[in-house]
């Protein structure tokens, strides 16, 4: 057994999502959101290299070694997997791993609306999962997978950095590939799977134009993509897409992305106050004939009002997933306040509305 898996049963038993480990520093883990030291002595830097590299591929080491940054996966049967990224900081070396569960959560499992089972069930298009970095993101594209790989006979084919949850077939053939080990590129394995006869796409993340460009020719030519943006809401993950592209192409991209588009799903993350864990707030867009119109038209903003009028289509946006958090007593109204968009709907439940110095 390696050194740093202790660490890794410890934050497994206590069910913390993240362990940080800093050269200079003592551990730290992420508890239900919150940052809590661990008590362990400072780390120097050779220690943790050492420990840190007892797990490392040596392919991923000579990378870290040249680039300051490095991604992988690590596994301990039994236990969990784990997204890794070691960085070079000022100290020295410094590493973070991030828990995967190996049970996969149901749509069910995480509450989540039944509108998802929808989007896995589409026979083509372009659904996107946004949210900032740590808001569950891959948790919500794992329970939707899942969903379809129990209910569609299919080809699923996924490209991650690293992979992070183990899917097992079940009425579908699932491959998983990994940047890095099992192709070159997003933007590389994206030109083979057009010609890997998927049904599904999962793109772990659309990084940079090409990869865009090419989850966008999938969708358009009868696949269904789904792929993951750092955006927090579902009009500036369109403006996102578009915005990569010179101007000269905008209008192509634009009319492209209003003919595949099938959804957009931003999420972010609440600690729970009615018990341990947390849970996600969702803004869902779905592409009704009004909103693409708007997205050919260069009115994207405009797509809040539709949102915000679109509930029989299932749509909800970011701040009534919140409000509904909040009305059921799942979350307190400091948190809904602080990653509300609207504030002022949200003033009234706090005990003293702070004085915030951006508004107006």
């Amino acid at each position: 057994m390696a050194q740093i898996d202790a660490f890794f049963k410890m934050m497994h038993d206590l069910g913390a999502s993240d362990l940080h480990l800093s050269s200079g520093s003592q551990p730290v883990i992420r508890l239900h959101g919150d940052m809590q030291r661990v008590k362990f002595k400072s780390l120097e830097s050779e220690d943790l290299k050492k420990m840190l590299y007892e797990i490392t591929p040596s392919q991923k080491a000579k990378d870290f070694e040249e680039t300051g940054d490095v991604d992988f996966s690590y596994e301990i049967p039994g236990l969990a997997r784990y997204r890794v990224n070691f960085f070079q900081q000022r100290r020295g070396v410094a590493a973070v791993f991030r828990e995967i569960p190996q049970k996969i959560l149901t749509i069910e499992d995480l509450k989540l609306p039944n509108i998802l089972k929808n989007m896995a069930m589409l026979p083509k298009g372009l659904v996107l999962i946004t949210g900032p970095t740590g808001s569950g993101k891959s948790t919500t594209l794992a329970a939707i997978i899942d969903y379809a790989n129990k209910h569609r006979k299919d080809h699923i084919l996924t490209i991650e950095d690293p992979i992070e949850f183990v899917h097992e077939a079940s009425s579908c053939l699932i491959n998983q590939r990994e940047v890095g080990r099992d192709t070159k590129s997003f933007k590389a394995a994206l030109r083979g799977a057009l010609r890997e006869d998927p049904d599904i796409i999962l793109v772990g993340e659309m990084r940079d134009l090409e990869t865009i460009e090419l989850a966008l020719e999938a969708a358009e030519t009868g696949h269904l993509v789904f792929g993951t943006l750092h955006t927090i809401s579902a009009s500036k993950t369109i403006d996102r897409i578009i915005e990569v592209f010179p101007g000269e192409l905008q209008g192509q991209i634009r009319s492209g992305l209003a003919d595949s588009l099938r959804s957009v799903v931003a999420q972010n993350l609440f600690k729970r106050i009615d018990q341990k864990g947390r849970v996600a707030a969702l803004e869902i867009l779905i592409a009704t004939p009004a909103v693409r119109n708007l997205i050919r038209e260069q009115k994207i903003y405009q797509i809040n009002s539709i949102i915000e009028t679109g509930k029989k289509f299932g749509m909800q946006s970011l701040d009534g997933g919140i409000m509904n958090l909040l009305q059921q007593e799942i979350i307190d109204a400091e948190q809904a306040y602080n990653k509300a968009a609207n504030k002022s709907s949200f003033r009234d439940y706090l005990a003293e509305p702070p004085k915030d110095f951006t508004e107006v």
